[in-house]
């Protein structure tokens, strides 16, 4: 073997290594914020109900062994070892799992249907497989039941709505925790100042946001890994000084013993159990950020045993001490590292409230990219990890929910009940995703995937009826919540559909925009005109419309068309697909801009640029002589277009039945049309856009025109509007006003 070749590949190791355990240290402050600060209400919660009557040490030991068996079962085993390898292209989540199946398959309603699409590598991606029976069976079940896939598609959308309702309980949840720390130490203080204290806190938090998680979270991992080291050392203490039996209790005996001694007070209890295990599916869902390797790392050599400890502590103290259940946590801590503890407490809730934040803003700009949630302003700040992004809007938002839950409930107790609903709905939703995964995507034997199902669904839907059961006392927030999210999405989704498909069905053929223009004598003024609309073949109906009032465009036509895709992220050489429309000396150019659900949209420079060096490398293809087409930058302005051109509003509908008609590229006059595309950049840029009102016919059903007319137009009104959506200049944007009849 060659020494030197030896040499290159223990040092590529070596540095693989070293990325990876650096990648693990960064996601204590990311991932495992939740999940760590879980032992301070989970005691307190499961003996908040009737099973404070049980005070012996079989029931003790007994929610210790559950506490054990789900962190093993759910964190660890679902999570760790399955879950994790379903990533898609490196991104997780309940998204990352849908767009799998869309892909792969073809299972979604957001799945890309475009000829144009099929090239991007990240749709190939993936070890192919082959049928099995079982996957052919639920295929042609998908296939038929057209049904069955919107009933999919409002499966991830609950997942997501629950996601949301994460982002607001678990900082109200956390932060109060660590606060009540404070009435073991000043008993008399009233509950109102502790619940002021934290809604201080939880404002401090939420208006540190815009700085980014870069800016406000270089010290999260570090205070985790302090917080983590702090439990684990507590309670490997209290375990040797108060009752050292306590490590008998990781026997699944304890279990069956606790239902035995508690019975239906045991079951109800699962509840406060179920909140071991909160912040579990961040692991997956921020795996974009990281790998599987250093989330692994992370928690299995870390994470899992400190938790391990700390329960194990805990429950050895309240084995002596059964007359602190409902305080256990502050109750255990040493008298001599009680403030330092309460310190780290406090800040370890932040660190576990930012990480839902985050995620809450990554799973709501998904949706926003894949049209199930209005159009909001998304804030991407870090140059070098995309994940980290900042919602305004949805940041203030989830402050006064969240500060409303606080001063609403006031009660970890009560809040505990309607987080736990949250959390395990979520889990179950990604079980069943995982099934289809398993089947369709993996081509694995469905026995395996019953199995998987049959495991950690069962055991998820164990806590989930015990958190039904707790509706009325708490339980109905996420409920709520969740309805009210799936219903604005679902809304937002169905109008989006219906708009474009009336652009669909109404585009205009070539013949019928030529013959507009013998007869009504259109002009060409000077440079480029950028036609936005939603049709990726044709004319769209809004241009057909501004020509009939105003008979004059640009010389240089590009139709765009921005498409969000079910990938994650789509290769920069295959972001542009240029066509032509009509004859070369009509200079009109059909042009998709593809996005992933994870992709950064580039600037109005940056865009102007890419779009019309495409343009240009399109011709230059087809040229024998292969003129040479550059920019530089400093001559790249975004000028106004020629004065013949104005904004415009028109309110008349036209409508024209559609065929497509796109012709490659001839390789005719390609030094004329360079030299064209150049003189017409110089003269200008202008943008035109279609601002639509979309309204129900009038034979419609009230629930159609309430979704359409109501809801769907009052999200649109205050939504972003796609051209600050998109970052066109207002100075350069011409509107044409129509009235869509959906």
């Amino acid at each position: 073997m060659d020494p030197e070749a030896g040499s290159v590949t223990r040092e590529s190791r070596l540095k693989f290594y070293k990325a990876t355990l650096c990648l693990a240290y960064q996601s204590f402050g990311v991932v495992y914020g939740d999940l760590s600060s879980s032992p301070l209400y989970v005691y307190k919660s499961t003996f908040s109900g009737r099973l404070r009557l049980h005070e012996e040490d079989d029931e003790i030991l007994g929610v210790l062994s559950l506490v054990f068996w789900t962190l093993t079962l759910i964190p660890l085993c679902k999570y760790i070892i399955f879950v994790l390898g379903a990533d898609d292209n490196g991104e997780g989540g309940t998204f990352a799992l849908y767009s799998l199946l869309c892909r792969r398959a073809k299972l979604g309603l957001l799945s890309a249907s475009d000829a144009s699409d099929d090239d991007i590598s990240a749709y190939n991606s993936g070890l192919p497989g082959k049928e099995t029976v079982a996957s052919s069976i639920l295929k042609e079940f998908f296939d038929k039941c057209h049904s069955s896939r919107i009933v999919l598609l409002l499966l991830v959308l609950l997942g997501t709505s629950m996601v949301i309702g994460d982002g607001i309980l678990t900082p109200s949840m956390s932060v109060l925790s660590a606060v009540n720390g404070i009435r073991i130490k000043a008993p008399s203080l009233h509950e109102n100042y502790t619940v002021f204290i934290a809604g201080v806190i939880l404002v401090g938090l939420f208006a540190l946001q815009h700085f980014g998680t870069r800016s406000v979270g270089f010290l999260f991992a570090p205070i985790l890994l302090a917080w983590l080291f702090c439990i684990s050392v507590i309670g490997v203490y209290n375990t040797i000084y108060w009752n050292p039996h306590v490590v008998s209790a990781l026997s699944p005996y304890y279990v069956y013993n606790f239902f035995k001694k508690a019975g239906k007070d045991g079951w109800s209890s699962l509840g406060g159990v179920v909140l071991c295990i909160t912040g579990a599916e961040a692991m997956f869902a921020d795996l974009g950020h990281f790998s599987q390797l250093s989330i692994r790392i992370a928690f299995t050599v870390i994470v899992y045993p400190c938790l391990v400890l700390a329960y194990m502590g805990e429950a050895a103290y309240l084995s002596k001490h059964k007359e602190d259940l409902q305080k256990s946590f502050y109750k255990a801590i040493p008298e001599v590292v009680f403030w330092p503890v309460f310190i780290i407490a406090t800040l370890a809730a932040m660190v576990g409230s930012q990480a839902i934040i985050s995620g809450t803003f990554s799973v709501i700009s998904q949706c926003r990219a894949l049209k199930c949630f209005p159009r909001v302003k998304v804030v991407h700040t870090s140059n070098h990890i995309h994940g980290q992004i900042y919602i305004p809007e949805v940041n203030w938002i989830l402050m006064v929910l969240c500060l409303a839950v606080l001063v609403g409930y006031r009660d970890t107790d009560t809040i505990g009940n309607a987080y736990g609903l949250a959390v395990i709905t979520v889990m179950l939703v990604t079980t069943c995703l995982m099934f289809l995964v398993i089947v369709m995507v993996w081509k694995r034997n469905i026995l395996g995937a019953l199995a998987f199902v049959i495991v950690f669904g069962s055991v998820e839907l164990f806590y989930f009826a015990a958190c039904l059961a707790k509706v009325h006392k708490g339980g109905w927030f996420p409920l709520v919540l969740s309805l009210i999210l799936l219903s604005t999405m679902c809304i937002w989704h169905y109008g989006t559909l219906k708009k474009q498909a009336y652009e669909l069905n109404n585009r205009v053929c070539l013949d019928m925009l030529l013959s507009m223009g013998t007869n009504l004598g259109i002009n060409r003024v000077p440079g480029i005109g950028l036609i936005y609309s939603n049709v990726a073949t044709g004319v769209p109906p809004m241009f057909a419309h501004f020509v009939t009032n105003f008979p004059a465009f640009h010389r240089i036509l590009v139709f765009v068309t921005v498409q969000s895709l079910t990938v994650p992220k789509v290769p920069a050489n295959q972001r542009f697909v240029i066509n032509r429309i009509g004859p070369p000396e009509f200079r009109l150019f059909q042009c998709v801009v593809r996005y992933g659900y994870k992709d950064q949209r580039n600037d109005t420079h940056d865009f102007e640029n890419h779009l019309i060096e495409t343009v240009a490398e399109f011709l230059r293809n087809g040229n024998s002589d292969g003129e040479a087409f550059r920019w530089e930058a400093t001559n790249q302005q975004q000028s106004s277009p020629s004065d013949d051109v104005t904004a415009s509003s028109f309110e008349n509908v036209v409508s024209s039945e559609s065929s497509k008609k796109t012709v490659r590229f001839r390789g005719v006059g390609c030094s004329k049309e360079l030299e064209d595309l150049r003189e017409a950049r110089e003269s200008g840029l202008a943008y035109m856009m279609g601002s639509t009102c979309v309204l129900a016919c009038d034979t419609s059903s009230y629930l159609k025109k309430f979704a359409i007319n109501i809801v769907y137009g009052f999200l649109r009104q205050n939504c972003r509007h796609p051209a600050i959506a998109l970052g066109v200049p207002h100075t350069s944007l011409i509107e044409v006003g129509m009235v869509y009849r959906v």
